[in-house]
């Protein structure tokens, strides 16, 4: 597995070791196969001799049951045992003049063949933290309520003393190596909201001041509601309420105990008793543990399963599905998939059905909802909800799969065919007719729906 910056970005390895498989596999001769990375938001440029290594560094997790009896050669720090690799030797120099770049991961099995390139998402090139106060016009650089983070600790800017806030077995600790993405979200003290823990959240942007809560996004691990504080030369300055921008140094404050502060000891996490200055009342004096750097960060998931075939030709370019539209409705409707890197060799798949699909472009695929009685056991009036995962699958049987769904929701009243069998055939009068031209409108929509759908595949 190689990891760089897709450009000329300065890239180090610390050469080539084996990316291990774990023993706890189960024994499924094909399952899913997961490849996560984790990366910040932003990168600061390095400038003469010296190097500003992407903090905190971009990782890579193997997982799934798939990877069983299949090794990885990794050409970064790697955890054999552990299906983790972390490059903390990447940086950007100053001869780079890029404002974003992507990294691009490869992907190699032990017997050199490829499994595939993934691409992370949009990183911005900054030059040292903002210290201004943030506008919209620099939205990018703050940290919005319900995004991801990581939070670190560096002692006197020195590299090696860098510790990162993780959460191991459901446990929140002080790591060197491995470090936890956080959802921060921002929220008021409501007395009423006794079941939430007086918790109430609230959409924007995290701003000084502010009660911030930060939940582990892997085991849901949660530190208790805290107030987030700006920290000025190792003082908490407590009347601050500008946004929090991106490597901010802050201190969080813990909102049962005003004079705690998490802080980290060793490997340990803890509450440190802040003291007031004495010469500014608005002030509190901290140690250098509870001196935290905040960052955006971003996890981009990619899953995949060879289903019955034996894929030998790489995985990628990998589709990424980034949102639905649905046209029609009743039992004839369209389903337009939004996204990158589709091409004609993909088709859509309800739940296990393969879906009538149509190549629009290399961000867009068209394809026609199956009807609810393939899910429903012959149901066609649906009498419950039904919602099933939608997949993209190669032409030779990979299996790509994505974090969307479809609904089938039920309908007010059943269908006309149905309305006419329940009442035991047509009635007398002219309501029969009525009632066929009802089914004959039905069926012509069916028809039409679908022939124009081959239409557009034939154009």
């Amino acid at each position: 597995m190689m990891f760089s910056t897709a450009g000329q970005a300065g890239a180090r390895f610390q050469g080539c070791q084996l990316l291990g498989t774990s023993a706890e596999l189960g024994r499924e001769a094909h399952a899913d196969q997961s490849v996560t990375i984790l990366h910040a938001k932003v990168a600061q440029k390095s400038y003469g001799n010296e190097k500003r290594f992407f903090c905190p560094p971009p990782c890579v997790y193997i997982t799934g049951h798939g990877w069983k009896k299949q090794t990885c050669f990794v050409f970064i720090a790697v955890q054999p045992s552990q299906m983790f690799a972390c490059a903390k030797t990447l940086f950007i120099s100053d001869q780079d003049k890029r404002k974003h770049f992507c990294l691009l991961l490869r992907l190699f099995l032990g017997n050199r063949q490829e499994v595939g390139s993934f691409q992370s998402r949009m990183i911005k090139v900054i030059s040292k933290p903002s210290q201004k106060r943030q506008s919209m016009k620099n939205a990018d650089l703050c940290i919005s309520s319900c995004s991801r983070v990581a939070l670190f600790n560096r002692l006197r800017s020195q590299t090696v003393s860098t510790r990162y806030l993780s959460v191991d077995r459901g446990a929140f600790i002080a790591s060197a190596r491995h470090w936890t993405a956080f959802t921060i979200t921002m929220g008021k003290l409501d007395d009423q909201c006794a079941e939430q823990g007086g918790f109430v959240l609230s959409e924007g942007f995290i701003c000084y001041g502010c009660v911030v809560q930060l939940v582990c996004t892997e085991s849901g691990a949660a530190l208790p509601p805290m107030v987030i504080r700006k920290v000025n030369k190792q003082h908490a300055i407590l009347d601050v309420d500008e946004p929090v921008s991106q490597l901010h140094k802050c201190a969080f404050q813990f909102r049962d105990n005003p004079h705690a502060y998490l802080c980290l000891t060793n490997d340990a996490i803890i509450q440190y008793q802040a003291p007031f200055s004495v010469r500014d009342p608005s002030k509190v004096v901290l140690n250098d543990g509870s001196c935290w750097t905040i960052i955006g960060v971003e996890v981009v998931e990619f899953t995949f399963n060879q289903g019955l075939a034996c894929i030998t030709t790489p995985v990628s370019p990998f589709p990424v599905v980034t949102g639905l539209e649905v046209n029609g409705g009743g039992h004839v409707a369209m389903l337009e998939i939004h996204g990158e890197n589709f091409t004609p060799h993909l088709k859509v798949w309800f739940g296990n059905g393969e879906a009538e699909t149509m190549y629009k472009s290399p961000k867009s695929l068209l394809c026609v909802v199956p009807d609810v009685s393939v899910f429903s056991d012959g149901w066609r009036c649906l009498r419950r909800v039904i919602t099933v995962p939608l997949s993209l699958v190669r032409l030779d049987g990979l299996i790509y799969r994505t974090s969307y769904s479809f609904t089938y929701t039920p309908e007010l009243q059943p269908p006309p065919s149905a309305r006419m069998t329940a009442g035991g055939g047509k009635r007398e009068g002219g309501m029969g007719g009525g009632q066929d031209d009802d089914i004959l409108l039905e069926t012509i929509h069916q028809e039409f729906t679908r022939a124009n759908f081959h239409l557009f595949m034939q154009s």
